[in-house]
């Protein structure tokens, strides 16, 4: 329960000397945990944000008349566009509404003729 008498006085003079081998230590111990997460960043993050900005740009690029499909699988002609949603001519005389995210690209004009 009782440090003893010796023991609590090298204390101190044994933290003073060694206080920059443990910082230094501390940072060689920390350096693994930044490389892991640097790396994650180049390999996971950051081409994840860029997907994501790419598509932002093709949603707000949609005009009507353009061929595109969703992600469900669907492929039709922009018919009228909102804020936050599109309509799909899916064939003549039939068309759905879906929200701009649930597009996944734009086909290249008569892509969808081609199919028929």
């Amino acid at each position: 329960m009782f440090i003893s008498s010796a023991f609590a006085q090298t204390a101190p003079a044994a933290a003073v000397a060694g206080g920059s081998g443990d910082m230094m230590s501390t940072l060689t111990g920390m350096l693994p945990l930044v490389l892991m997460f640097v790396v994650l960043y180049f390999v996971m993050i950051r081409p994840q944000m860029k997907k994501q900005k790419d598509h932002r740009a093709m949603i707000d690029a949609l005009t009507k008349g353009d061929e595109v499909a969703t992600a469900g699988g669907l492929l039709g002609k922009v018919t009228r566009l909102s804020e936050s949603y599109v309509s799909l001519e899916l064939a003549p005389g039939i068309e759905v509404q879906l929200q701009r995210q649930a597009i996944v690209q734009v086909l290249p004009k008569g892509a969808i003729s081609s199919v028929k």
